[in-house]
C-alpha cells in the first residue's frame, strides 16, 4: 500500500474460536498487533495441508499491516517434545525420526526446518519478527513449570503432569465438557484426570534421549504444550492479541496452552485476546496426514509444473474457516486464474503509483477493505482485485496503486510476476526449452514457406511432448499440465 492511499476504514472483525463469535480487533497495545502462530514440528517435510495454516497466518498478518498496525508476528519451530499423539501417548516425533534415519536429531531438525523455510519463501509468506526455536527456550520452560508446579501439577514416575481440575473451565476452547464437545482424550494410567497432560517427561530408566536436560523432576524433556506458552509470553508478553493454528490444535494443544497460561497468570485469562483457527485441507481420501509416509509436498506441485503461488491462490479462494478440497483440477483452475491476473496486471507494472481519485477504483478499494475486514473474506477480495485488473479507461498509475494495495494483503506478487516466470518445466518433461525454441523456429519457417504439413507435424510433436503452442500470443508456448 502506498502512502498516498487513504487509510482503510472498515472495522476489523475476526472470529474468535474461544467465544465462537466475531469480535472487533481491539489491540492490547494501541497501534500494535502481536500475533503468535503455532509452527511446524520439524521431523518431516511439511505437506500442503500444513502450509495452508501459514498462508492463513500470513494473510492475517498482511491484513493487520494493511490496517495500519505495527505487527510483531512469532512463529515457533518445534524441535523437541511433540509426541506422535497430540496428547500423552507415543514417541517424541523428532527422536523417532532420528532413530529411524540413524541421524543426529539436531541434523534432522535443521534439515526439515530449512525445507519448511523454503516453502515459506516459495509461497510468498512474509518473514515473521521471530522464529522461536523450542530448544532455545528450555531453561525458561523449566522456570515456567517451577512457577506452577506446587499449585497445578503432580509428579508421576514418567514426569510432571498438569492437573486440569485446578483451572477454571478447562477445555472451553474445544468444548470438552458439553454435548457439543468436539474431541475426547483417552485416559492414561496414573493420571488424576483423563485430560491431564505432561509438563515435563522424564527419560525412562536405562534409556538415553538425544535431546534431554536436567530439571527438578529428573532428566528429560519438556512437553509440547509448555513450549508455546513459554515462547509466546517471552516474545509477546501476556496478554497478546491473536494466537493462530490449525483447527486440530483447537482440541488438545491450545486448551492445554490456555490452562498453563491461566495457572501462570493466576487468572482466567487465556493468554491471547483472540484465538483463530484455519480449517483442514482435504482430499477425497480424507484429511491429509503424514502417517502413511506419502503426502503432497509443495515441491511435488512445482515438479508437476505448477507455480507455488497457484496453491496460495487456491487457499485464498476458500474462506480460512471452511474446508478446502484439494484436487489437481482445482489447482489447475487456480493456476489459470493466477495467469490471467498476471496478464491483466502487466500493462500497469511499469506505471508510477498515483493517488486514487477515480471513483470506480475508490469504490473497489472500499469494497475490498470491507471484505478483508470481515474476518478475512479472501474469496470476495479476489474477485475485487480481478475487477480492478480488468478495468478499462482508467489512469495506469491509479490502477497500479489500487492493485498494489489489494495485493499487499493477498500476497500474489502480481505486479512483479511475469508470465515467463509462471512457466515452470515439469520434472517429467521429455523436452527442454532449447529444443522447444528450435522446433518453434522450424515451424515459423515452415509456415512462412506455406509448408503447413510440416508446421502441423511440428505442432503435434510439441503437443505430444507436453507443450502447448500458442499462435498469436507473445508468450509463444507453455507447458500443458495433465494430471
Amino acid at each position: 500500500m502506498t502512502d498516498d492511499l487513504p487509510a482503510p476504514g472498515a472495522p476489523l472483525m475476526l472470529f474468535d474460536s474461544l467465544t465462537r463469535s466475531l469480535q472487533p480487533f481491539a489491540p492490547v497495545h494501541p497501534g500494535e498487533a502481536r500475533v503468535y502462530s503455532c509452527g511446524p514440528t520439524v521431523y518431516n517435510y511439511p505437506h500442503i495441508g500444513n502450509m495452508r495454516a501459514y498462508v492463513f497466518a500470513d494473510t492475517l498478518g498482511r491484513t493487520l499491516s494493511y490496517k495500519g498496525y505495527r505487527l510483531t508476528h512469532v512463529i515457533n519451530i518445534t524441535d523437541v517434545g511433540h509426541l506422535t499423539d497430540d496428547a500423552d501417548a507415543g514417541e517424541d516425533k523428532l527422536e523417532k525420526a532420528a532413530a529411524e534415519k540413524a541421524q543426529s536429531i539436531w541434523d534432522i531438525a535443521r534439515h526439515y526446518t530449512e525445507a519448511y523455510w523454503q516453502d515459506v519463501k516459495a509461497l510468498n509468506i512474509r518473514q515473521p519478527a521471530h522464529w522461536s526455536i523450542a530448544t532455545d527456550y528450555v531453561p525458561q520452560m523449566i522456570e515456567f513449570a517451577k512457577a506452577i508446579a506446587d499449585k497445578h501439577c503432580y509428579e508421576l514416575d514418567s514426569g510432571l503432569y498438569f492437573d486440569t481440575a485446578t483451572v477454571a473451565d478447562y477445555g472451553r476452547l474445544a468444548r470438552h465438557s458439553t454435548d457439543e464437545g468436539e474431541s475426547r482424550i483417552d485416559p492414561v494410567d496414573g493420571k488424576r484426570h483423563p485430560a491431564d497432560f505432561a509438563i515435563w517427561r522424564k527419560t525412562p530408566p536405562g534409556e538415553k534421549r538425544q535431546m534431554e536436560w536436567d530439571s527438578p523432576w529428573g532428566r528429560g524433556a519438556p512437553g509440547w504444550h509448555l513450549e508455546c506458552s513459554v515462547m509466546s509470553e517471552a516474545l509477546l508478553g501476556f496478554p497478546f492479541d491473536i494466537h493462530t493454528g490449525g483447527i486440530d490444535h483447537r482440541e488438545i494443544h491450545h486448551p492445554n496452552e490456555i490452562a498453563q497460561n491461566q495457572a501462570h497468570s493466576c487468572s482466567d485469562a487465556s493468554g491471547a485476546r483472540i484465538w483463530m483457527h484455519n480449517n483442514f485441507l482435504v482430499e477425497r481420501s480424507g484429511k491429509m496426514s503424514k502417517s502413511a509416509g506419502e503426502f503432497l509436498r509443495l515441491q511435488l506441485l512445482i515438479d508437476k509444473g505448477y507455480h507455488p503461488l497457484a496453491y496460495r491462490l487456491m487457499c485464498l479462494q476458500a474462506h480460512y474457516r471452511s474446508e478446502l478440497e484439494f484436487s489437481w483440477e482445482g489447482l489447475g483452475a487456480a493456476f489459470t486464474r493466477l495467469k490471467r491476473l498476471v496478464m491483466a496486471a502487466a500493462p500497469v507494472r511499469e506505471a508510477q503509483a498515483a493517488d486514487v481519485s477515480d471513483r470506480r477504483l475508490a469504490d473497489l478499494l472500499a469494497k475490498f477493505d470491507a471484505a478483508i475486514s470481515d474476518d478475512l473474506n479472501t474469496p470476495i477480495a479476489l474477485t475485487l482485485i480481478e475487477e480492478a485488473a480488468a478495468m478499462k479507461k482508467v489512469d495506469a498509475g491509479q490502477k497500479r496503486a489500487a492493485m498494489d494495495a489489494m495485493d499487499a494483503v493477498l500476497g500474489l506478487d502480481l505486479l512483479t510476476l511475469s508470465r515467463e516466470a509462471l512457466r515452470i518445466r515439469p520434472k517429467a518433461a521429455v523436452i527442454g526449452e532449447a529444443e522447444i525454441e528450435a522446433r518453434l523456429t522450424r515451424r515459423r519457417e515452415a509456415r512462412a514457406a506455406k509448408d503447413f504439413a510440416t508446421s502441423d507435424a511440428l505442432r503435434d510433436e510439441l503437443n505430444a511432448a507436453g507443450v502447448e503452442v500458442m499462435d498469436g500470443d507473445p508468450l509463444g508456448w507453455d507447458w500443458r499440465l495433465d494430471n
